[in-house]
């Protein structure tokens, strides 16, 4: 895998703006040495190249009513390509899905499912998920705590 293009500054920035994506163009500048005109070129261009994806607020599931996770892995019917899409394309439009994983082992997906609590994973499950026609098996992993979760990258490799 090719090392991005990324200098030192460049690499300040987005450790900064992991960190923090509420500061200002002034307080990012000093913070990584440069003045506000050239910071906001490199934050733009670091846009534009995709290495900055967005930027969101980190909301407490708890606080907004979404507390119960799980963590469920998804084995599907034959592995066609074509299937595999729609199964993809489908869970990308679940809410309740925040990530999906293609992944090795057991299981061909790994999803992670935010919803109010058991009673509201289960009408997820029965009445949303276990109707793809290509689903052959769902385990489920309930999150009895989050130790650690939306963490920035590690960007040590960039050095």
């Amino acid at each position: 895998m090719p090392k991005p293009d990324l200098d030192g500054i460049d690499r300040r920035i987005i450790a900064e703006l992991q960190a923090d994506a509420r500061l200002t163009n002034v307080e990012l500048a000093d913070r990584v040495g440069l003045s506000p005109s050239p910071c906001l070129r490199r934050v733009k261009r670091l846009e534009q190249e995709g290495y900055i994806d967005g930027y969101r607020a980190a909301l407490r599931r708890d606080r907004v009513g979404l507390g119960f996770s799980a963590f469920l892995a998804v084995k599907i019917d034959g592995h066609a390509n074509e299937r595999a899409i729609k199964f993809e394309e489908a869970v990308g439009a679940m809410p309740e899905v925040i990530a999906c994983h293609l992944v090795s082992g057991e299981a061909d997906y790994l999803l992670e499912v935010i919803v109010p609590d058991l009673e509201h994973y289960q009408r997820f499950l029965v009445g949303t998920l276990l109707n793809l026609p290509i689903i052959r098996e769902v385990r489920t992993n309930i999150a009895i705590q989050t130790v650690k979760a939306g963490a920035p990258l590690p960007l040590k490799h960039l050095e």
